[in-house]
């Protein structure tokens, strides 16, 4: 019979863990919280110091009775919940549910479940931290009291069903202010000029620089005609300046740029990457290896990186392509806002397993994500990437172009990994190498091309924009950042579309209402500071309930003025124009979770809905009668469907455009590539690469 039992959060994790302890050691699973507070009320008692009231989570009972069982046969209980807030709040609800000793050393924590760090741990085991218990507490009571106080103040005053958030709240006004931003911006107008040389017969391309050896920005045709009238068919080498540049490789991984990352590169929503990475780090089938945690814990603040990973990467890089490649100065760790620095960066938990040779064990996205990673942290240890750059300065009476160019001296990190960025890929070792010039070289003109550009809005937030914005903000948390953004989408304030984030009528008029009465509870700053008052809850320096009083007697004051002063926000349904298919009443068009829709005036007698249809101005294909219409899957995804649906099925993921193709005149769709949008043909494959202008001037 084992003398121990040890308790982690999921089976996987339980299977790999097992596999390091032997038979001494049974391991079970919590399947995460068993205790929380109860859905059906409050749950906090505000008169006595904010005293929770735990329940035994409905479904949990069966698990907790075995694990009550195990705990009754075992000399010893170990609880090894992940290594964070979350993880000591179910190791301490764990240890009051089954009696363990709380004055005993009865916590195990690690970073990687490998061999070295399960038995590390198990060496060393500590009493339960009650500062992070605390801090957990704090941040759940904080969020109950809001979100349970706020919730009933919306379905009285708005509608049914909605709630609001401590960091949601935040999230959605930040989409809502960028969205007013976009509509107040007004373009201005600007031009540049494009000049072709002939280099001895080389092409030599450069851009107007200014006049007079100053910068000089054009801000009209006039300025560009006066530009023009200045310039010569020749162009004298005013000057030819190399210089020698280093590109450091980018920081392991952090969680917010992690999922920023899979965003880019492997077009993951940040739920999907998260719930992805917990499959690695619980462990991976490997064959003989037997069940294997591939990479650290996944929900992170740091850079940081263990000296004996860089160790083993030094000696793998070595190996592979070098000692030259190998990273001589060690880089100074990035720190977010109120970052934590509790635990490791992302990486995999041995560089020897490179992606290929585990690639046969993993499906194709954990093939992807694991890859990433991996590629990410040797890069990291990598040295830096050398550059030779030429700049050109160009005259002709006065006025000056410039032409830039670049080569690769030396690869270093860039063998291995580039990082994307937000925008476009980085793309500043691809200008090619310039020819051969003196100063005092005159070339002769062969076109010169101006072109006139307008300013374009600041871009909506896609998944990885907004995450970088919220960790550079100090809003929310590693573990919080992927569930905040499934939430607002879930509750309707919020849609995605194209992969950016728009703000829906409804959101819209939540946070309307949340900023009239509560503007101090949704402020970034706010938000931020509440973060600062939790790590100082972790650290020991503030009790918990020193925190939550202040904020919830401001918060009660706030919600006993807005219960008394809304009036209730009647959404009018607005005519249709149409009667009723199945019962013959008018149509009204109501407010829903993805925006707006039709249904019967007759409700509830009569059920009918359809979706309010937007034409993009392109005839359907099939039936050549109807018009192609924007529809919604029931997970609320955009698609393109007939008009005359059900007669006709027409339906497409991508935008079809108006013009057919010019090989075979079949329809023609929108695709989004990096950079721009692919026209591509349904039937014959022929496509064209076309500028998309709101990424082209981000």
């Amino acid at each position: 019979m084992a003398k121990y039992l040890v308790i982690v959060e999921s089976p996987a994790k339980a299977k790999t863990i097992k596999r390091y302890l032997g038979s001494n050691y049974t391991v079970k699973a919590s399947m995460g919280h068993v205790i929380d507070l109860p859905k059906s009320q409050m749950g906090v008692d505000v008169e006595h110091d904010y005293e929770p009231k735990y329940i035994t989570i409905r479904g949990k009972g069966p698990v907790l009775k075995e694990l009550k069982t195990a705990a009754k046969k075992a000399q010893k209980i170990y609880l090894a919940a992940d290594p964070d807030r979350e993880g000591e709040a179910i190791a301490w609800h764990l240890a009051k549910a089954l009696g363990v000793d709380e004055s005993t050393e009865c916590r195990v924590v690690f970073n990687e479940i490998t061999k070295d760090a399960i038995k590390d741990s198990f060496k060393r085991p500590r009493k339960i931290n009650y500062d992070l218990v605390d801090a957990q507490q704090a941040r759940r009571i904080l969020d109950r009291l809001v979100g349970y106080s706020m919730s009933p103040l919306l379905w009285k005053k708005i509608k049914k069903g909605l709630s609001a958030g401590r960091v949601q709240s935040v999230a959605v006004k930040m989409i809502i202010d960028r969205e007013q931003e976009i509509n107040a911006f007004l373009p201005e107008e600007y031009w540049t000029i494009k000049l072709e040389l002939d280099a001895n017969g080389e092409k030599l391309e450069a851009n107007f620089y200014g006049i007079d050896g100053k910068k000089r920005e054009l801000h009209s045709e006039e300025e560009v005609n006066e530009v023009l009238a200045k310039l010569s068919q020749s162009f004298t080498v005013d000057s030819v300046t190399k210089k020698e540049r280093r590109r450091n490789p980018a920081l392991p991984f952090t969680t917010s740029s992690l999922q920023q990352e899979a965003a880019r590169k492997l077009n993951f929503r940040a739920k999907k990457t998260m719930m992805i990475a917990q499959q690695l780090y619980e462990g991976i089938e490997l064959g003989k290896e037997g069940t294997v945690g591939l990479i650290t814990y996944m929900r992170t603040d740091s850079t940081r990186t263990s000296e004996t990973a860089n160790v083993e990467a030094h000696g793998f890089i070595e190996n592979a392509y070098g000692k030259e490649y190998i990273a001589v100065e060690k880089r100074k760790e990035k720190k977010a806002a109120n970052s934590q620095d509790a635990h490791e960066a992302v990486r995999p938990t041995s560089t020897m397993r490179d992606p290929q040779l585990v690639k046969s064990y993993l499906s194709r996205d954990q093939f992807r994500l694991y890859k990433l990673i991996w590629e990410r942290f040797v890069a990291s240890q990598m040295a830096p990437a050398i550059l030779d750059t030429v700049k050109v300065d160009l005259l002709s009476n006065d006025v000056m172009f410039r032409a830039n160019g670049s080569t690769v001296k030396f690869a270093g990190f860039m063998k291995v990994y580039i990082e994307d960025t937000d925008d476009e890929a980085v793309t500043d070792v691809k200008d090619g190498l310039l020819p051969p010039l003196d100063d005092g070289e005159v070339l002769q003109q062969e076109t010169i091309e101006p072109k006139q550009h307008f300013t374009q809005p600041p871009p909506r937030y896609t998944e990885a924009r907004l995450v970088r914005s919220m960790e550079e903000l100090g809003i929310g948390r590693p573990s919080t950042y992927a569930p905040t953004l499934d939430t607002i989408q879930k509750r309707g304030y919020v849609t995605l579309e194209e992969k950016k984030f728009l703000p829906t009528e409804l959101g819209e008029l939540v946070i309307d209402m949340i900023s009239d009465y509560f503007q101090e509870f949704i402020t970034v700053q706010f938000t931020a500071d509440m973060e600062a008052l939790l790590d100082a809850i972790e650290k020991g320096d503030m009790q918990w309930t020193e925190v939550v009083d202040p904020i919830y007697k401001s918060f009660a004051k706030r919600l006993t003025r807005a219960e008394a002063e809304i009036e209730k926000i009647e959404i009018k349904d607005e005519p249709a124009g149409e009667d009723c298919e199945v019962c013959g009443h008018a149509m009204v068009i109501k407010m829903g979770r993805y925006g707006k829709f039709m249904a019967c005036s007759n409700f509830p007698e009569c059920r009918n809905t359809k979706p309010i249809q937007v034409e993009i101005g392109v005839k359907c294909p099939t039936c050549g009668t109807g018009e192609i219409v924007e529809r919604r899957s029931k997970k609320g995804r955009l698609f393109y469907g007939c008009s005359n649906y059900p007669e006709c099925e027409f339906v497409s993921w991508d935008k079809p455009v108006e013009e057919p193709c010019p090989v075979c005149s079949s329809m023609m769709v929108q695709k989004k590539i990096k950079n721009g949008v692919k026209v591509e043909c349904t039937s014959c494959g022929h496509h064209e690469t076309r500028i998309d202008q709101e990424q082209e001037e981000e």
